[in-house]
């Protein structure tokens, strides 16, 4: 179940449970029949404000942390804008690589806050890209995914201490820890082809 149908599930629990509550304080509680009704047309108007807020929502980037692999499809660099107090941003369009460098063909847009380091590797990937040479990217691990949207769009501004990877596989010989920001998190390489499943020995 990918993150969307989960919202959606989530969302319609809450709104069974709270219709549920409703109900109940409706059936037993000693209230006048006009603060009921008040009740029942509050809650209706809070179902179809939600709905459209849930609707307004739809096709931002989100700030969850990046895959550890990933295809870039696309990106776009909003550059800092002191006048407007905008500190920038780098949207990321991806699709998230498994393990035999396949890609899940379920791309999503990810924001990552605006670093000259990143703009600049994601301006040689977008070139690339434009060339015709696909690009994969990598993204350091920035803890165990715990903690939620706000946890996770915290830890890429500041985080407290981030694995650097490369490409190909990770080093035997311990993990170097650092601090970087968010442009030296994430790196662009060319994109390797899918490995093959082994043939059958006979």
């Amino acid at each position: 179940m990918n993150n969307l149908q989960s919202v959606i599930l989530t969302l319609s629990v809450s709104y069974a449970l709270i219709g549920a509550l409703l109900l109940v304080i409706l059936v037993y509680a000693r209230l006048p029949w006009s603060a009921k009704a008040v009740a029942v047309v509050v809650t209706s108007a809070f179902y179809i404000a939600s709905f459209m807020g849930v609707r307004g929502l739809l096709g931002w980037a989100s700030v969850d942390r990046l895959p550890a692999s990933f295809k870039l499809l696309q990106a776009r660099i909003v550059e800092p804008h002191s006048l407007e107090g905008d500190p920038g941003s780098i949207y990321l369009w991806v699709e998230t690589l498994d393990d035999d460098n396949r890609p899940s063909g379920i791309p999503r847009a990810y924001r990552i806050p605006y670093s000259d380091s990143l703009a600049q590797k994601t301006d040689k990937a977008i070139t690339e890209i434009a060339a015709g040479r696909p690009q994969g990217g990598r993204a350091a691990d920035f803890g165990t995914g715990e903690g939620g949207l706000i946890a996770a769009a915290r830890e890429y501004i500041t985080p407290s201490a981030v694995i650097e990877t490369s490409g190909g596989d990770p080093s035997t010989g311990g993990a170097l820890m650092a601090t970087p920001g968010p442009g030296e998190a994430v790196s662009f390489t060319p994109l390797l082809p899918p490995r093959m499943p082994p043939k059958d020995v006979q």
